[in-house]
């Protein structure tokens, strides 16, 4: 016997986007249904952002012991328990799951379905002996790891972002293919555990973030002893349980053998679309991800996408925005369209690397002349006194002081940034930034001497000179 449920919203997928889609049109007073065959939370809460951070910081804890003795304290880093870093990371899980649990939002007035849905027709998706049609449907899936072509590696026991949180034990010698945000944050998390690292990257790490700060990035993971191969290829991979072997190309001849014991694969994302049966709703879509405009909406009129299924920012925060982007169209049909001038990125390796709008190389292609300011946390009283003073605050600027990106190496990047993606997305000229008065001692200070950067040459000039004498001549 199947079930015939009629629906103002269908939401498919339990992540971040889709469970922010239905608690707030259920809660406006919307009929919703959301379908979720796996793990309520999605990516984010059970394999992606809380469990990494989490980890992240059980190596930040073991790492901070090596640092005590500059502050007088001597201690030495013990043994990690790897199972007991496994539990800390389940008990940060289960603190966090309530919030998206099933319970949570049947409680909300959502009819969740515990099945997989596909299309049936332009109107309508069906899950398990559940058929629901609806008047707009989103689409809200996520994406799942990205594994590479590499020959030999689809018999290689490996381990991606969705996995290496289960492993049977701290690995001895950590294989890493992939230097970008996921990759770089494992790796330095298992380092400072206790594990050897090695990290492989076709390109540069971190290639899309500002390469001056990457570099600063760079000198430290090198000196946490993570090995760094960058601008390399693996060209076919083998091994066994507790013995992988790859064999990277480096540009320069025969290629390098790199043995370790466990080996994680962090060379991306792709769209988890597969079986949706798009093409009998008429949706378009890409190996990118369902193909939308500026207000989210597809092909198929009735149908939105959002997230990391929507192949634009595979970000939670912008799960979240898009959002409320879709329910601002759908239940109050305005004209509501995604801004992206001021979307922040994290990396949150230790010190982290955060940044903003436009960066340098792109902010000169595009208006060609422009200020760099910069303030070093060397200079920063704040930094200075926790002896944490590698990272840098830089920001790019028109002539007229109108503000294009920021980017912040620092422990506190992500807290930091923020004032930057507010001052970009309300178009604050950096005047008012230089202003602004903030508390001292703070890392925060180091945003505004970057700003105040703007008008040092203008104000400690001849000219500046010249104008201070003639009025004092006045009297």
């Amino acid at each position: 016997m199947s079930e015939l449920l009629r629906a103002d919203l269908c939401v498919i997928g339990g992540g971040a986007g889709g469970l922010s889609v239905a608690a707030g049109a259920s809660q406006m007073g919307a009929r919703v249904v959301l379908f979720e065959s796996g793990a309520m939370g999605g990516d984010c809460l059970n394999h992606g952002c809380v469990p990494s951070k989490s980890i992240l910081a059980a190596g930040r804890a073991r790492a901070r012991q090596r640092r005590d003795e500059v502050f007088g304290i001597r201690s030495e880093p013990g043994e990690t328990d790897f199972e007991a870093v496994k539990a800390h990371i389940r008990g940060v899980i289960a603190q966090i799951a309530p919030h998206d649990s099933v319970e949570r939002f049947e409680g909300l007035g959502v009819r969740v379905v515990r099945e997989r849905a596909r299309f049936v027709a332009p109107d309508r998706v069906r899950g398990g002996s559940t058929e629901v049609r609806a008047r707009r449907f989103v689409i809200a899936t996520g994406s799942m790891p990205a594994i590479p072509p590499i020959p030999g590696l689809a018999e290689v026991p490996y381990l991606t972002n969705e996995t290496i949180f289960d492993a049977d034990r701290l690995p001895e010698h950590l294989l890493v293919i992939g230097g970008g945000p996921i990759g770089i944050e494992l790796a330095q998390a298992f380092r400072n555990l206790g594990a050897r690292v090695t990290v492989i990257e076709m390109a540069t790490i971190l290639v899309r973030d500002d390469p001056e700060l990457v570099d600063l990035l760079r000198t430290r993971l090198r000196g946490d002893g993570i090995e760094l191969v960058e601008n390399a290829r693996v060209v076919s991979a083998g091994g066994r349980e507790g013995r992988v072997v790859l064999q990277v190309d480096e540009g320069g001849g025969e290629p390098r053998t790199i043995e370790g014991s466990h080996l994680l694969v962090a060379t991306g994302r792709v769209p988890s679309l597969a079986d949706l049966d798009l093409d009998t709703a008429g949706i378009k879509a890409t190996p990118r991800g369902v193909t939308v405009n500026r207000s989210l909406r597809s092909s198929n009129r009735r149908v939105y996408a959002i997230g990391d299924a929507a192949g634009r920012w595979q970000l939670t925060h912008v799960a979240g925005y898009e959002a409320g982007v879709v329910v601002r169209n759908v239940l109050f049909r305005l004209p509501a369209r995604v801004d992206d001038s001021a979307v922040p990125r994290v990396t949150y390796c230790d010190p982290e690397l955060a940044s903003v709008g436009l960066g340098e190389a792109e902010a000169r292609a595009r208006h060609g002349r422009v200020e760099v300011l910069r303030w070093h946390l060397a200079e920063n009283d704040r930094a200075v006194a926790e002896r944490d003073t590698e990272g840098c605050v830089k920001v790019i600027v028109t002539s007229r002081g109108h503000i294009l990106g920021a980017s912040v190496l620092a422990t506190h990047a992500g807290e930091m940034v923020q004032l930057w993606c507010l001052a970009i997305q309300k178009r604050v000229g950096i005047g008012a930034v230089a202003q602004t008065i903030l508390p001292y001692p703070t890392f925060g200070e180091a945003s505004k001497r970057a700003a105040g950067g703007f008008y040092t040459p203008r104000l400690f000039s001849d000219r500046t000179r010249r104008v201070v004498r003639m009025l004092a001549r006045l009297g």
